[in-house]
């Protein structure tokens, strides 16, 4: 707690809070300036940089202080308000200096029941980027169940089109913290039974009415199994990232085809490089995203294929830093270790040489490298 000033009151409000009362170590900790004005906290923290817009906030030592969003006649009453406009229950809960601890009328019982509710109606129209909050926090938090009202209420929001203004990075930022939780595919589990999916993660659409493939390979929708596999590689988000991008192509297939999604690794390129770039992630994620839905195909038939392919292939994810969350992605997708020879076929390919006489020959160079690194794979595994 930052020291005690005599005319102002702070209180430690939000998932600092939360986290607390659920046993686990608070990320990020933010006050609330209760008492006081602007002129009393800039005195006492001289240091103290202001930001925001609609309500007074200010940074100081990486810790972020905040005035009430609605003010009361007593500094209980104001406390009780703020804490009704903020976005969910268990959010809506503040602890002061002397311990006391103040709670949203339904806080502490949807906590206990691990229940996700809004604070109060109007709580996505006041910020519909709490939309993805919600989203984000089922995947760090899975235990946790939406109540109807913030289904409902997520409906209605989208149906209200008040998700389109949303600035992109802020999306993409929130979906970056869902991809780091133990259970990433509830972000789009939910977005989707919401109708949540417009504008932003419209590439989605209609994936849960689709089925992944025949009914020997995929027992599930698009969406279900995309879920699924980024579920099943959590603990790495861009590994996450990539199972969410890996099938994207089989949204775009012919419905005279299905349940077959022939070149839907080609055809998911350009979907996962435009959802990359919409929500402005970084350039590592864009191309993560675009390698993993053309690539995931090939690796994951990794042993049938020609050397020339592998060594092709081998050298795309090795340029870009992805073999391992490719490998940890077809694991997933596959059931079994496709990829169990891939880090060593790398290491074998990376020790052949031209020699002197056949280097700087420009494309020549390049072909004839190749073909050394092909025959050293079809050595090796012929042996």
């Amino acid at each position: 707690m930052v020291k005690k000033s005599n005319k102002l009151k702070l209180l430690i409000a939000g998932g600092a809070i939360r986290d607390l009362l659920l046993g686990h170590e608070p990320k990020d900790v933010d006050y609330l300036i209760a008492a006081g004005t602007a002129e009393d906290f800039i005195s006492a923290f001289p240091k103290a940089r202001p930001v925001g817009k609609s309500y007074e906030i200010f940074y100081l030592s990486g810790l972020e202080f905040s005035f009430p969003r609605k003010k009361g006649k007593t500094t209980a009453e104001t406390i009780e308000l703020d804490l009704q406009a903020r976005d969910f229950t268990i959010n809506s809960l503040a602890l002061d200096e002397e311990g006391e601890l103040y709670a949203h009328p339904q806080g502490l019982e949807d906590l206990q029941k691990r229940i996700l509710r809004p604070s109060f109606p109007g709580t996505f129209k006041e910020d519909p980027l709490r939309i993805f909050r919600a989203a984000t926090f089922l995947a760090r938090f899975p235990s946790f169940n939406p109540h109807p009202e913030l289904i409902e209420g997520m409906k209605h929001c989208a149906a209200e089109g008040w998700l389109n203004d949303i600035a992109p990075d802020r999306i993409g930022a929130e979906l970056r913290k869902a991809l780091s939780g133990p259970k990433p595919g509830n972000f789009l589990r939910l977005l989707i039974e919401t109708d949540c999916l417009e504008p932003w993660f419209s590439e989605f659409s209609g994936a849960d009415e689709i089925p992944a493939g025949p009914m020997q390979y995929h027992d599930k929708s698009i969406a279900g199994h995309t879920a699924e596999i980024m579920d099943k590689v959590a603990g790495d988000p861009l590994t996450c990232w990539m199972a969410m991008c890996h099938d994207l192509g089989k949204v775009l297939t012919e419905r005279e085809i299905l349940p077959s999604h022939y070149g839907h690794d080609k055809r998911g390129t350009e979907p996962a490089q435009n959802l990359g770039k919409k929500l402005m992630l970084p350039v590592k994620y864009i191309r993560a995203g675009e390698t993993a839905a053309l690539l995931h195909m090939k690796a994951g038939n990794y042993a049938e294929l020609r050397p020339g392919t592998k060594v092709d292939m081998l050298m795309k994810l090795h340029v870009s830093g992805l073999l391992e969350n490719m490998t940890s992605l077809c694991r997933a997708d596959r059931g079994k270790n496709v990829l169990n020879t891939a880090s060593a076929d790398l290491a074998e390919i990376l020790k052949v040489s031209l020699p002197a006489h056949e280097r700087n020959l420009g494309k020549e160079s390049g072909e004839k490298l190749r073909n050394l690194r092909a025959m050293r794979l079809k050595e090796l595994h012929s042996a």
